[in-house]
């Protein structure tokens, strides 16, 4: 029998159709389905258009779709369980975790790009989400892992007896309280949310904090209104609205902003993994060449206040034992950093179906990303971890790996991919990006200080 390798892509997406919503949204909701209809249109027209340039020219689709999968529509995935399962055999992954969002169809009310909601309003949508999400893709949970939207927090209660409906309904995990920023949000060390937690623990439901994590509801809309209803009346090319959604709604770099590094120092300084030592916390889509400065600088924080912290431990030791990054799309000089994380720290995630992911590509990307790294390694990071971490069924992973998967020797093997498709790569992924490092330890610092002045206060 050849031997492939288990690939588990720690990063996907899916979203619910427009025409999904009335079923799934409860009825005394449904007074707010003209907004979100024409909040769709606002983000589907400005964002939307951002995917041009990168997958839907002629010039892109020669260098990147040379097998045909984005042309024949298998980004349609994002919808439909039958188009994704068979992206993935195509790329080899035997399994993959599913987030909430996609530019192809706006969230229900719980958007940053939505129009501002009130909470009950969001947190009805977060319900019909999960929902739909069971519905579409539950059936193939052995190698479709769906992650719960997460949602306001705000009734604590509620909060709970919809991540027990979550957990009650085989999903393998969920976003923790936040991820919308909503007012009147705790932090997370907060005893409110120790009932959150020990659901979590109990369940075994990781937490998993993605790009965009921190960021208010709502918070986006005005700005793409605004360029819609320009445009709309005065015309634009694709290459001025491309440029404008970058100058005044994307600004700086979304995927290295510090703001979704925050859940992590809060959970580590704050004890929650002493008092749930079997909580998991995945950082998934927020690159990783940050991580081995950041650890050495909370480590520090941690050595001076360690009197005022109820954590026993370093934020370098909760790192290894409570936590995994996805090296979403991954870079290059995140796999040349792989031992200052941690080997058994890391795993992979496509982004399907994303501008910026992967596919349609992943056994080319995967080849020149990991091609040098010997076998042991090779499957510690592309699979291994998420299995051992993320308590996933092995030996059915293997069995769909026998069939689909890739063998070591296609991956670290081969002809040198076309530089035309790497620097596809890079500008649709950042794949040649230098490392970050200790860059941005100085954005961190006031939070942090406010974080630890918390909880001195609290302890």
């Amino acid at each position: 029998m050849v031997d492939r390798l288990i690939v588990v892509s720690v990063d996907s997406h899916a979203q619910a159709p427009p025409e999904a919503w009335p079923r799934y949204l409860e009825r005394r909701y449904h007074d707010f389905l003209p907004a979100l209809r024409e909040d769709n249109d606002v983000y589907t027209t400005v964002m939307g258009t951002m995917s041009y340039p990168l997958s839907w020219s002629p010039e892109a689709l020669a260098i990147y779709d040379t097998e045909g999968a984005q042309a024949a529509g298998g980004f349609q995935g994002i919808w439909d369980a039958d188009v994704r399962l068979r992206e993935m055999d195509r790329e080899g992954i035997a399994g993959e975790f599913v987030y909430f969002g996609d530019h192809r169809a706006s969230a229900m009310f719980y958007n940053v790009f939505n129009r501002r909601y009130d909470n009950d309003v969001c947190e009805a949508g977060v319900r019909a989400y999960h929902r739909w999400l069971y519905d579409t893709f539950g059936h193939a949970q052995d190698r479709l892992f769906l992650v719960g939207a997460g949602g306001p927090g705000i009734d604590i209660d509620a909060t709970v007896a919809e991540l027990t409906w979550v957990a009650d309904h085989g999903f393998h995990g969920t976003y923790p309280p936040g991820f919308l920023s909503y007012p009147g949000v705790l932090p997370l060390f907060d005893e409110y949310w120790e009932p959150v937690w020990t659901l979590c623990e109990e369940r075994g439901l990781p937490l998993f904090v993605h790009a965009g994590f921190g960021q208010e509801q709502g918070h986006f809309f005005p700005q793409i209104a605004k360029i819609k209803a320009e445009i709309d009346a005065a015309g634009s090319t694709t290459e001025e609205l491309v440029a404008r959604v970058r100058r005044e709604v994307l600004t700086g770099d979304f995927f290295a902003d510090v703001t979704p590094r925050r859940p992590m120092w809060q959970l580590m300084f704050g004890g929650i993994f002493d008092r749930h030592p079997g909580l998991k916390l995945v950082m998934t889509e927020v690159r990783a060449d940050w991580i081995p400065a950041t650890l050495r600088y909370l480590d520090e924080v941690y050595l001076r206040h360690r009197a005022d912290l109820p954590a026993k431990h370093m934020p370098s030791e909760y790192w290894h034992t409570n936590c995994l990054v996805s090296v979403s799309f991954p870079h290059r000089v995140e796999i040349a950093m792989r031992y200052e994380m941690g080997l058994e720290t890391i795993a992979f995630g496509r982004d399907y179906p994303h501008n910026e992911s992967t596919w349609p590509n992943t056994k080319a990307w995967l080849r020149d990303a990991f091609g040098a790294v010997p076998q042991n390694e090779l499957r510690l990071m592309l699979g291994e971890n998420a299995v051992r971490v993320l308590g996933l069924d092995r030996d059915r992973l293997a069995t769909v790996a026998n069939q689909i998967g890739p063998t070591v020797e296609e991956l670290r093997g081969g002809s040198a991919v076309d530089p035309q498709l790497i620097a596809h790569f890079d500008l649709r992924g950042g794949y040649l990006k230098p490392a970050e490092g200790d860059t941005k330890i100085p954005l961190i610092v006031p939070t942090v200080d406010d974080d630890i002045a918390a909880l001195a206060a609290m302890y």
